[in-house]
Parts: C-alpha cells; structure tokens; sequence
C-alpha cells in the first residue's frame, strides 16, 4: 500500500525517537533528505539519529551537517525506523535486518519505481530525486527549512538530477529548486563542490580507469571497472568514485554505460547502470536482485571481472 503525503506527515508528527536510514555509499541525495529530516523532526522537538552503514565520502563535508551522521545504531528506544531514498531494504545495508524485525513504526521515503514498499507506511512516487519527495512533505506539512536544510535539499536536488539534466527532471523540479533557492539555499557553492572540486586521486584514478574503458553492442555499450590494485597504487577511497559512471555515457554512440567497483572481496563489485532513453536498465538491474530508475540502477554482482562483464552485457543486450 502506498500512503499518501499527509498520512506520513501524521506519522512523523505521532514520533518521539526515530532512527532515519538511507542506503549505504550514500549520495547527495540520500545525505540531503535523511538529514534534512533529521533537522526537521529535531526542530520538532523529536529526537532523531541519521545512520548510514558507510563512511560519508570526504567531498560531502563542506557542509558541517555531516559531522551529525553516525555509523552505528546508538542505544535506546525508538518508536520509529524511518528509510529514505533506499529502493529496497537489502540497500540499508547492515542494519536492513533490524529495520526488518523493528516492531515500532517503519516509514519508507522513496523515489525508486523498483520500491516493493517495504514498510509499514510508505510513500513512494517515482522522480528525480527523494529530496524532491521532501520538499512536497515540508510545504505540504508548512514547514519551512532554515538555510541549512534548504542546502540539504537542494543538495539531492542537484545531485540526482545530474545538475538538472537528467531526463526525469520536469517542471516541478525546478519550480522546488526554486523554493528552495528563495529559502536560502546556495546552489553555486553545492555546483562547485559536487562538480568541479575534486582531490588529486580523484582526477587520476578517472583518468586511469576511463583510459582502459570497453566497448560492447556495437559501441552501444560501454564498461569501466574500478580495480582495488588501482585504487590502492594511487592511494583513492572507494568513495570518490560517485559520478564515474555517467563519463561513458558522453561517447555518442553510447546507449548504456556500466560502472563495476571492485570490493575488498576481489569477486564481489558493485554495479551502476545509466541510460540514455532508450534502455530501462531498471529491468537489467532487477535481473540482478537490485533496482532503481529507468535511466539509473544498480546491483551487486560476484565473480571474475571477465565473467561479470559477460554476464552484464547478456543482460544489456536485451534491453537494447
């Protein structure tokens, strides 16, 4: 079942402790609603803890907000689990098995059109980005964000419209962007750290995995892999490599683009999908036990490089 936006507003004001998740390597857009959440329910007067399994990546902390996120569920008593921008609960990570077991309420934010609705309570309405989701909550519910959250929100906004480019960005977008913008938030100083900011690994390790990028379909294909042996040699963290996966997609002959990071159990990588439009690499992702957008999805797979390609590229093949 899916609730609609005052139903949750109802249950967000009945909390008194929360928990707010969202998936693990999390993004601006998971960052920016869990957090703007978090502030939310705390200007409430409610106690609320943002949890996420992973290190936040390093870029992420010119705004000071992020120091709030723990990486451990602390000890206490909640009354609610709340999830955002987390498609299915396995993308919570280490801590999907007690959101699974929580006997309190459970509330799920989502913007994944593979979303099963996994909680008690759950909105899900596929867009842009789940930023987008609480931006309505907020002006549905008439609260307004102070400049930080305003920042967080827009940060989402931002960040899972691609800078406004992806091709789900509609009206309604930039009309929240610019509410958001009148309330204060920057989107200059967030454009400068997502985009053009980066360390000098960064800009290495992209330059060494896009050098040695592959061509499937006719070309329409294109896969990079982050290798553990490269990342270790030039001294990059896993976490910088957000954004790699949408380079391929510049060649113009380039309908899909895969992204395979490497784990520390060299079998084990983490895939993304993006598309131009013509490929639902949602259906691809799924076909992996994972999901997401039409345009943008993700899973995990385990095996050689050589055979996880292969394995990909059947399941690409199909969608072309």
């Amino acid at each position: 079942m899916n609730n609609t936006i005052p139903e949750i507003i109802e249950k967000l004001l009945d909390i008194r402790k929360c928990a707010i998740f969202c998936h693990a390597r999390p993004d601006g857009d998971a960052l920016g609603s869990a957090l703007a959440l978090q502030r939310q329910l705390r200007a409430l007067g409610k106690e609320a803890d943002m949890i996420v399994e992973s290190e936040v990546p390093d870029k992420f902390f010119f705004m000071p907000v992020m120091k709030e996120v723990l990486n451990e569920i602390p000890a206490g008593k909640y009354d609610a689990f709340i999830s955002v921008d987390s498609a299915d609960v396995k993308r919570i990570g280490k801590f999907a098995d007690a959101y699974t077991r929580f006997r309190g309420t459970t509330i799920n934010i989502d913007h994944h059109i593979s979303n099963p609705g996994y909680a008690k309570y759950n909105y899900v309405q596929e867009c842009c980005a789940c930023c987008d989701i609480l931006t309505d909550i907020f002006r549905e519910a008439g609260w307004e964000p102070d400049i930080v959250t305003a920042n967080l929100l827009m940060l989402g906004l931002i960040t899972d419209s691609g800078n406004f480019t992806h091709s789900d960005v509609t009206e309604k977008t930039y009309i929240d962007a610019g509410y958001l913008r009148a309330c204060g938030a920057d989107p200059h100083e967030i454009n400068y750290n997502m985009y053009d900011r980066q360390v000098k690994e960064r800009a290495l390790l992209h330059g060494r995995v896009m050098s040695q990028m592959k061509f499937f379909c006719e070309d329409r294909v294109a896969v990079i892999v982050i290798r553990n042996q490269d990342m270790d040699e030039l001294g990059a963290k896993r976490s910088i490599t957000e954004g790699y996966v949408d380079f391929p997609l510049s060649v113009d002959t380039v309908e899909v683009a895969i992204s395979m990071l490497q784990q520390e159990d060299p079998n084990d990588y983490k895939v993304s999908f993006r598309s131009k439009g013509r490929a639902n690499v949602n259906e691809v992702a799924v076909s992996f036990k994972g999901g997401g957008h039409v345009l943008a999805s993700g899973c995990e797979i385990f095996g050689t490089e050589e055979q996880c390609i292969r394995r990909l590229i059947d399941a690409v093949s199909k969608v072309l």
